[in-house]
């Protein structure tokens, strides 16, 4: 985990948080007349409407001129010149808003955010164990510290704000996260792991992919390559480029001659493996004393809404006979849920096949060269057939018209 790394995560954070730390103060604290005055004009200028971000930063600079002792919308102002970029000028009226209130916490939050984007991790740590100090409990506060306090090499400083975190947030899934990297740091590794089984059921795609690994090589878990399967595979799904490269690897090596026979073994025991524990999800559905698609029977069931990611699922995973339940939905598609020559299925096939699985790599033979869905293209049929035993191609071929 590098600062940069940690830097892009809490930017973001920054920014989606800065237009909701304002708090109201009593109308009696302004002189009425500008109260009046500063109220016609925030009305006037759209502000209950959707306004682009230069619109609301002159809007938001008139009311400061208004009321220039209201931190209110100094904050806002700060928050709508960090969404455009302006750092310095965003850190600039933090700071006149703490000087107009002092005590608040969540300004102290904001500051600290902002600093953060500056890579100003002294400073930002000042902030926020303010902002910690004025309210006890600003879980925020508590995690943004620990990124900052790693960033200045204090790793035992930065995991206490994350336990921290937890305590007042205990199903904050980033802070799990967070937390497990340092731990792992640290040769915790088994402590690690449970954070990350934690953040990783609550949608993180790394800690996803951490989790796969760490099953991969038992770190920390017991090892378990269908397992790892399964996290590269959730990881995969949110786009986790890195996981989908692994699972790219296993079916590789899972179908390449170059690798023992042991090993190719073990491999697609993994992958049966993987599609077995898809049935874990739909108790309402008796197994099969033999391995069977999944995604077959539901779309025998006409349960189209889960058919078809399952069947993509196992299609992902080296099923043969996901393959063919795909390759005719394809063609046909499936009523209003799934338009002909789907994207994602060829996607899908195009991936297995470039993976070496030969029920893929006919299937898109036949789709390349009818023009199924895109443009015929023989050359790259036929170029698919190359290096696939006669006897198993040749209806195919028969099909085709290939001599």
């Amino acid at each position: 985990m590098r600062p940069r790394s940690i830097l892009l995560v809490l930017t973001v954070a920054a920014t989606m948080c800065s237009s909701s730390l304002a708090r109201s103060h009593s109308p009696s604290a302004h002189n009425p007349s500008e109260s009046s005055q500063a109220s016609g004009s925030i009305s006037g200028l759209g502000f209950n409407e959707p306004a682009d971000a230069m619109t609301e930063i002159a809007s938001l600079r008139r009311t400061v001129r208004l009321l220039p002792n209201d931190p209110d919308y100094r904050l806002q102002l700060a928050g709508a010149l960090l969404r455009v970029g302006d750092l310095d000028a965003a850190v600039e009226e933090c700071r006149a808003a703490i000087t107009l209130q002092p005590d608040d916490g969540n300004a102290h939050l904001q500051l600290g955010l902002m600093l953060m984007a500056k890579q100003e991790w002294r400073a930002a740590a000042s902030a926020l164990g303010e902002a910690i100090r004025l309210e006890p409990d600003l879980s925020h506060a508590h995690y943004s510290l620990g990124s900052v306090q790693y960033s200045l090499g204090n790793v035992t400083a930065a995991v206490e704000s994350y336990r921290r975190t937890l305590e007042l947030r205990p199903h904050f899934p980033d802070a799990h996260y967070r937390l497990a990297l340092l731990l792992r740091v640290a040769g915790r590794t088994r402590e690690a792991a449970q954070h990350l089984e934690t953040a990783a059921a609550g949608g993180v795609p790394q800690a996803r992919l951490f989790l796969g690994n760490a099953y991969q090589t038992g770190q920390g878990v017991e090892k378990n390559l269908g397992l790892a399967i399964f996290w590269w595979m959730q990881a995969a799904d949110l786009g986790q480029h890195t996981a989908s490269d692994s699972l790219s690897k296993v079916r590789r090596q899972a179908l390449s001659s170059e690798s023992t026979k042991q090993r190719r073994m073990e491999l697609q025991s993994a992958l049966q493996s993987y599609r077995n524990t898809l049935w874990n999800d739909f108790p309402d559905i008796s197994r099969p004393s033999e391995p069977q698609s999944l995604g077959k029977v539901l779309r025998e069931q006409n349960r189209a809404e889960d058919a078809i990611p399952i069947l993509l699922r196992e299609c992902f995973a080296l099923s043969e006979e996901a393959h063919a339940e795909l390759a005719t939905l394809y063609e046909t598609g499936w009523d209003q849920y799934l338009k002909p020559f789907d994207k994602n299925i060829l996607t899908c096939f195009q991936t297995t096949s470039a993976d070496g699985f030969s029920p893929a790599k006919k299937i898109l033979t036949r789709i390349y060269a009818k023009g199924l869905g895109l443009d015929a293209d023989l050359p790259k049929a036929k170029a698919l057939l190359k290096g696939l035993p006669k006897q198993d191609t040749q209806s195919l071929l028969d099909e085709l018209g290939f001599h």
